[in-house]
């Protein structure tokens, strides 16, 4: 079962390690990235962050679809994590993901600071309202004891 999809660009660190983990009782961390899957030395320093008792899983984008899809993943309370809006975008589109949850996004030139932590460009707050638009509660929250911002509210 799909607990929550996160975007964060740091994708695994302690703060979503153990509270978000812990919070949304997952026992199953997907981190859903094209590059990930081939940095070992990223994987390796990822490892460091992972919870006691709690499996991570490193995919592309295509294949924690197919995962997902197949049933592979349903023995699991999942909490999946993608770097950016655009792989977020990719996962929804794709799965029945009705709750996204925006933790945090790179600052770069010619980003829109939303929240604290959260920058999106023109492409990236296009994706969030038509994620918006087809249903989907898209929400900044950066540990489960913050409250919950609408993203429609700041883009």
């Amino acid at each position: 079962m799909i607990k929550l999809l996160r975007i964060d660009h740091r994708l695994l660190h302690g703060q979503v390690a153990f509270s978000w983990s812990q919070s949304l009782d997952a026992n199953a961390i997907l981190l859903a990235n094209d590059e990930l899957v081939h940095d070992r030395l990223r994987q390796n320093v990822i490892k460091f962050s992972k919870p006691a008792g709690v499996k991570v899983i490193a995919k592309t984008i295509e294949d924690s679809i197919k995962a997902i899809k197949s049933g592979v993943t349903d023995k699991y309370n999942l909490f999946i994590i993608v770097e950016s809006i655009a792989d977020c975008e990719q996962i929804v589109n794709a799965l029945d993901i009705k709750e996204v949850n925006l933790g945090g996004t790179y600052p770069h030139e010619g980003y829109d600071k939303l929240a604290v932590a959260v920058y999106a460009n023109e492409e990236d707050k296009d994706i969030l309202r038509n994620m918006i638009s087809k249903g989907v509660d898209v929400y900044i929250q950066g540990v489960p004891s913050s409250n919950k911002v609408d993203v429609e509210d700041v883009i």
